[in-house]
Protein backbone atom coordinates (compact mmCIF):
# COMPACT_ATOMS: atom_id res chain seq x y z
CA UNK A 1 0.00 0.00 0.00
CA UNK A 2 1.20 3.27 -0.83
CA UNK A 3 0.74 5.74 2.46
CA UNK A 4 2.65 8.80 0.68
CA UNK A 5 0.53 12.06 0.42
CA UNK A 6 0.32 13.50 -2.87
CA UNK A 7 -1.44 16.77 -4.71
CA UNK A 8 -5.48 16.73 -4.30
CA UNK A 9 -4.91 14.07 -1.23
CA UNK A 10 -7.73 14.19 1.43
CA UNK A 11 -6.10 13.72 4.71
CA UNK A 12 -7.32 14.64 8.16
CA UNK A 13 -5.90 15.91 10.97
CA UNK A 14 -4.03 13.46 13.66
CA UNK A 15 -3.91 15.89 16.36
CA UNK A 16 -5.48 18.93 17.95
CA UNK A 17 -3.80 22.82 16.53
CA UNK A 18 -6.22 24.90 18.41
CA UNK A 19 -3.97 27.67 17.62
CA UNK A 20 -4.75 27.39 14.34
CA UNK A 21 -8.44 27.10 15.44
CA UNK A 22 -8.35 23.02 13.97
CA UNK A 23 -8.83 19.90 15.59
CA UNK A 24 -8.20 16.08 15.40
CA UNK A 25 -10.65 14.59 12.46
CA UNK A 26 -11.08 17.30 10.64
CA UNK A 27 -10.61 17.24 7.05
CA UNK A 28 -8.65 18.94 4.07
CA UNK A 29 -7.68 18.84 0.82
CA UNK A 30 -3.74 18.87 0.16
CA UNK A 31 -3.57 21.84 -1.94
CA UNK A 32 0.56 22.38 -2.63
CA UNK A 33 3.74 20.02 -2.11
CA UNK A 34 6.10 22.58 -0.26
CA UNK A 35 8.81 20.49 0.86
CA UNK A 36 9.19 16.44 1.59
CA UNK A 37 6.98 15.58 3.66
CA UNK A 38 5.25 19.37 4.10
CA UNK A 39 2.19 19.93 2.27
CA UNK A 40 -0.27 23.24 2.62
CA UNK A 41 -3.37 21.92 3.47
CA UNK A 42 -7.06 24.00 3.10
CA UNK A 43 -9.74 23.24 4.97
CA UNK A 44 -13.15 24.06 3.69
CA UNK A 45 -16.64 24.35 5.03
CA UNK A 46 -19.82 22.39 3.40
CA UNK A 47 -20.19 25.60 0.92
CA UNK A 48 -16.55 25.35 0.16
CA UNK A 49 -15.56 28.51 1.92
CA UNK A 50 -12.15 27.93 3.19
CA UNK A 51 -11.97 28.24 7.03
CA UNK A 52 -7.78 27.37 7.45
CA UNK A 53 -4.89 26.95 4.99
CA UNK A 54 -1.87 25.59 6.86
CA UNK A 55 1.47 24.03 6.06
CA UNK A 56 1.27 20.37 8.16
CA UNK A 57 3.64 18.05 8.54
CA UNK A 58 3.42 14.21 7.22
CA UNK A 59 3.15 12.92 10.73
CA UNK A 60 0.07 15.53 11.49
CA UNK A 61 -1.88 14.01 8.41
CA UNK A 62 -3.67 10.99 7.73
CA UNK A 63 -4.65 9.77 3.88
CA UNK A 64 -8.58 9.82 3.40
CA UNK A 65 -9.60 6.68 1.10
CA UNK A 66 -13.16 6.25 -0.60
CA UNK A 67 -12.24 3.05 -2.17
CA UNK A 68 -11.19 -0.29 -1.73
CA UNK A 69 -7.20 -0.56 -1.35
CA UNK A 70 -4.81 -2.85 -3.26
CA UNK A 71 -2.31 -3.88 -1.40
CA UNK A 72 0.44 -5.54 -3.43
Amino acid sequence: MNSEIKLLDVVALTEDLPEEGVYRGQVGTVVELLAPNVFEVEFSDNSGRTYAMLTLKAEHLMILHYQPIQVA
